[in-house]
């Protein structure tokens, strides 16, 4: 018995040694030391030695698993340090190659616009309102002298949540908002930038949610004049000091007298003659706005004997096509990475 437990721990010590992997250790390590190992049936035939033989025989077989176990795990160790190493070697990084440059995100370009238009506007002494995305039909709406019956309360042209609560048509409502809040007649010269949706189709010219910003200024013996300079300015300092505004008579609820705003066009400055961009007309639509209707004023606590004041408002994304001439409002919302370097 003695004599076969140390032919077997030489054995195994042999194909240990030779092992070239842990897998192959893994296999000599059932071989010798798992249940149905050549240790463990030697183990099961001690039932046949004498009561005086056994403690002897078991305390040999122990030894030479505990040989055995050892030799395994200094083995292990052996592997897995040449497996690392192998490892290393195969992955080696040759630190001499130049690093790969890190591209650096920038500013979306109705990020770009919308934060020049409100520097612009800061610079004029003008606060900058907020006010929530889903709205009460009361400052959507009623506050804005847009009666239950009016067309653009049409279901067709903007989300209802409830009967009372859509999600906003436009920012004018923060105006409302601001109005309200503040002691009657307070002066005020805002603007409310935000997102707006209506149930517009997605195409190059429309888009279910877009961005949008209303101005309102209110005080004493605030005139159309004063909204004509104000345009003009602005217009001047977003699109070049060359720029020209065309006015043209409009209509809306919530303003009276109302105007349609025109830019001559940046592209063909003005001269038409083929230019895609304004269809040859020499001018582009920008913005519409208008003297505060009397009707408003007096729904948010406002006296119109005593005050009076104009509204505007104009969207971010149909300045921003302007400025960089883009004809497909899309490619502000695809992402293309190959639009996006370009500013």
């Amino acid at each position: 018995m003695e004599h076969k437990i140390e032919e077997l721990r030489a054995a195994a010590d042999s194909e240990i040694k030779v092992a070239a992997d842990l897998k192959e250790l893994d296999n000599v390590r059932v071989k010798f030391l798992g249940k149905k190992g050549e240790l463990t049936n030697l183990l099961r035939g001690m039932s046949q030695l004498s009561a005086e033989d056994r403690p002897r025989v078991g305390k040999i077989v122990n030894e030479a698993r505990a040989d055995i176990e050892n030799l395994i795990a200094v083995k292990n160790s052996e592997l897995k340090e040449k497996a690392l190493q192998d490892k290393l070697a195969s992955e080696k990084i040759d630190v001499t190659l130049p690093g790969r440059k890190i591209q650096r995100g920038h500013l979306h370009p109705l990020t770009l616009t919308l934060n020049r238009v409100k520097e612009i506007f800061i610079n004029m002494g003008y606060a900058v309102e907020e006010g929530p995305e889903v709205e009460l039909d009361l400052y959507n709406f009623e506050a804005l002298n847009l009666p239950k019956d009016h067309p653009a309360r049409d279901a067709q042209d903007s989300f209802y949540i409830t009967e009372n609560i859509l999600l906003r048509t436009q920012t004018s409502p923060v105006q409302a908002r601001t109005m309200q809040k503040n002691p009657p007649n307070t002066p005020i010269r805002m603007i409310a930038p935000g997102r707006v949706y209506r149930r517009d189709d997605f195409d190059a010219s429309h888009s279910p949610m877009f961005t949008q910003i209303e101005g309102l200024v209110i005080d004493e013996k605030i005139t159309f004049g004063d909204l004509v300079g104000t345009l003009d300015f602005f217009c001047k300092e977003m699109f070049g000091k060359d720029t020209k505004i065309r006015l043209r008579p409009s209509f809306f609820p919530f303003t009276e007298p109302s105007t349609e705003v025109d830019v001559n066009c940046p592209i063909c400055h003005g001269k038409g003659g083929g230019c895609k961009v304004c269809h040859d007309s020499g001018w582009l639509e920008i913005l519409g706005a208008g003297e505060v209707h009397p009707r408003v004023l007096e729904m948010s606590g406002y006296d119109p004997k005593k005050v009076s004041g104009y509204a505007f408002g104009m969207g971010v994304e149909r300045l921003t096509m302007i400025k960089y001439a883009i004809d497909d409002l899309r490619l502000f919302f695809e992402n293309d990475i190959r639009f996006l370097n370009q500013f």
